[in-house]
């Protein structure tokens, strides 16, 4: 099995140049995903990401990696343009699974939804650390709810999804990742805000978005590592399991 670690693209006329990179720092996951209520300064966004091939009930990863903005482009886009390089079987079902650092701005969130639509047999799920808003635009509501409708799953990042980068993307030295003061509760808040969102009628006439409530359920308490998530597989337990050395 061949992983690459991808963290710059430099992009031409002609198409996408992937640089590898050694994984991130600490100090850089940590001021970049933290969920703060007031996240100021954070003006990049850093996308993590994992992508896998399914094959009926089992997946194994093709690639995973991390990206930030580069030369005023957006790193959804920029993405989308890395993964089009890709020649996708279609008798094939790939899953993305991305974990931000800010959610994606409407125009970003637009061109995501059309990826999908034009590749169905791919499926995106979304881990944000925190929700962007353009209050200029005040556009953002509605370009994730969009993107739901496209067939992406949204979710806020919670303990397990930090615990999960920190092993996967970060150069943690054998470190423990350790949750900081507040973690949970803004997970919590942020989710519920994310969740009144997507319930929302959208703009656009003769659409509604449904999400379960179910989607967004918490435990009392610093979540558990392995609680069960909808967004989350068996192959993400395998991984959970993995990393715990069990």
């Amino acid at each position: 099995m061949t992983y690459l670690c991808t963290c710059v693209f430099a992009i031409n006329s002609f198409g996408v140049f992937v640089f590898c990179s050694l994984l991130m720092k600490q100090k850089k996951f940590l001021y970049h995903f933290k969920n703060l209520r007031w996240a100021k300064g954070r003006h990049e966004t850093y996308l993590c990401y994992v992508v896998k091939r399914r094959n009926s009930a089992t997946s194994f990863s093709l690639d995973f990696g991390y990206l930030r903005n580069k030369s005023g482009c957006h790193v959804e886009v920029l993405f989308l343009r890395y993964i089009s390089t890709w020649d996708l079987d279609p008798r094939h079902c790939y899953r993305i699974t991305w974990f931000t650092s800010w959610s994606p701005c409407y125009d970003c969130a637009r061109h995501v939804a059309d990826f999908l639509c034009a590749y169905p047999n791919l499926t995106l799920r979304i881990f944000a650390a925190r929700l962007y808003f353009c209050e200029e635009r005040n556009a953002e509501p509605e370009g994730l709810r969009r993107l739901h409708r496209a067939g992406a799953q949204i979710a806020i990042m919670t303990f397990k999804d930090y615990f999960y980068c920190w092993n996967t993307f970060v150069e943690n030295r054998k470190t423990t990742f350790k949750a900081w003061e507040g973690l949970h509760e803004n997970s919590v808040r942020l989710a519920r805000k994310l969740r009144r969102i997507l319930l929302v009628r959208s703009c656009f006439p003769h659409s509604l978005t449904h999400l379960p409530s179910s989607s967004f359920s918490f435990s009392p308490g610093i979540p558990c590592l392995l609680s069960m998530n909808p967004l989350y597989e068996v192959d993400d337990l395998r991984d959970a399991f993995r990393m715990l050395g069990l």
